[in-house]
């Protein structure tokens, strides 16, 4: 088999073999890595990689300047030999004919790199999060090739990375700027509680002061009075970061802007790591839908663009919506309600106890040794339901309880997903689909007679944890971590 690099770029011989193994007994820290080097030279026949006849090529160099910046990837890590590789990168002895210890000691810089940038914590962490969508599959052997043709990859490649990964690196530095910046912790004027429009404080100009500098107002008038342009400074500043929508200053308001910078710098890297655990849709689905729990919010993509955002409610604290991707199959309209028997025991049996006539006063009825509620409006899940088959038994849902989603917080279910837009996306599924017109879409879910559709193309539905998330045009968006995640992967990071 021939080597795959190009004839003109093959200027050196090929070199000893045994001398792999001789590397990895003097360089232990890197025997990790020994089987992928193995596999690698094995694949080029032994021949150089990253030196020609002139030295190391740029694309070492442009390696050796990523590895030494991986705080700007959110990664705290030691790097191992780093003084070898400082010397071999910043003196003149790579001007030489290559030798075989500095050629061994880029491929595994390489290997270090992807494990730390592309791949990040193994499956088996990631799981301990509760984080069960697939991961990425690649030969970071294989990869090398691309990288070798096109080294720009090594900045910034969407096939490899999540996106969403390179927005929130550029939000990295610039929150690592704003922390060189004074962030004292802003409080009301004595006796204050709250302040909105037309009100006067000193408060007020620190304020204006903190929504400036995060980018929430554009200019800074350094005003005490509370006016419009203050006003829509907090109206962006709540939309991004989940917040009720109006421009009170309340306490609740005034805690979130004292958050530390540096919490939202380490909020920022675990979700960077988030990135390199998901294989990206956008890569591979013209159509699919994501839901992101931390947001409560569904959307809808078609093409790359979204064609829906609704308003969700997941699961609660001792009932968590489980991170996974599945295929929707199937909508059910005018479901019956089968009650999942943890729900049975803990509720409906000790309210049957204490009223005889409450599977009656809720449209409920025994079914198959269990119990079901009926079609209709006291239905728990509505008009209609989406399935996509799970062993986490979890679906997308209409409800009745249409007020939960004026909820800042809206962590309420049992584990399922409700819907705020359902009808939107029932008729946005089944737009070309010529069974279905826009009234019988409609019919369907006010029958009260259950009706199950197999839908002709699946559409994959992906359920993520972010509690960060950067807008294509650059807006970084903070969510409650209703899960309390992020501080255990910390943890995680800062031991690896």
């Amino acid at each position: 088999m021939k080597a795959s690099f190009p004839k003109d770029k093959l200027t050196l011989s090929a070199f000893d073999s045994t001398l792999v193994a001789t590397f990895f007994n003097q360089y232990p820290e890197l025997k990790k890595y020994q089987n992928e080097v193995v596999s690698l030279y094995q694949k080029q026949h032994y021949n150089y990689i990253w030196f020609d006849q002139k030295g190391i090529k740029e694309v070492g160099y442009l390696l050796y300047n990523k590895v030494s910046n991986l705080s700007s990837e959110g990664i705290s890590a030691t790097i191992p030999y780093q003084n070898q590789l400082d010397t071999l990168f910043q003196e003149e002895v790579n001007k030489q004919n290559p030798e075989v210890n500095s050629e061994l000691l880029i491929s595994c810089m390489y290997f270090f790199y992807t494990d730390k940038v592309y791949k990040g914590l193994d499956v088996e962490k990631s799981n301990q999060l509760g984080w069960y969508l697939p991961r990425k599959k690649q030969s970071y052997i294989n990869y090398l090739d691309s990288i070798l043709a096109n080294p720009s990859l090594i900045d910034k490649d969407e096939r490899e990375v999540l996106g969403q990964y390179y927005r929130l690196r550029e939000v990295l530095k610039k929150y690592r700027l704003i922390e060189k910046e004074p962030w004292n912790i802003i409080l009301f004027d004595s006796g204050g509680t709250q302040l909105k429009m037309g009100d006067h404080s000193e408060a007020i100009i620190q304020i204006r002061n903190r929504l400036y500098l995060l980018g929430d107002l554009k200019s800074n008038s350094k005003s005490d009075f509370y006016d419009s342009t203050l006003a829509k400074g907090i109206e962006n500043y709540k939309k991004r970061n989940g917040l009720e929508n109006n421009t009170i200053i309340s306490k609740s308001t005034l805690a979130h802007l004292n958050i530390p910078i540096a919490d939202r710098i380490k909020t920022i890297i675990v979700n960077m790591e988030r990135c390199r655990w998901f294989s990206s849709p956008f890569t591979t689905s013209k159509t699919f839908i994501f839901i992101n729990i931390p947001a409560y919010q569904l959307r809808f993509f078609e093409n790359g663009k979204i064609a829906l955002e609704s308003k969700v409610v997941v699961g609660k604290a001792m009932n968590k919506t489980v991170v996974f991707s599945a295929e929707m199959k199937y909508i059910v309209f005018s479901p019956y309600w089968n009650i999942p028997k943890n729900i049975l025991y803990k509720e409906v049996l000790p309210a049957i106890e204490k009223n005889p006539n409450y599977l009656s006063e809720n449209d409920m009825e025994w079914y198959e040794g269990g119990i079901r509620q009926r079609p209709g409006q006291k239905n728990a899940l509505g008009v209609v339901k989406f399935m996509f088959p799970n062993s986490n038994s979890i679906y997308l849902h209409d409800t009745p309880s249409k007020s939960l989603f004026n909820q800042e917080k809206r962590a309420f279910s049992h584990g399922c997903i409700r819907l705020e837009k359902p009808r939107e996306l029932a008729h946005l599924i089944l737009k070309n689909d010529k069974k279905w017109t826009f009234e019988k879409i409609e019919n369907a879910m006010q029958s009260g007679v259950e009706k199950w559709y197999a839908l002709p193309q699946k559409i994959p539905v992906y359920i993520g944890y972010f509690t960060a998330w950067v807008t294509k045009d650059g807006t970084i968006n903070f969510y409650d971590d209703v899960y309390q995640r992020d501080e255990r992967l910390s943890t995680m990071l800062l031991e690896e």
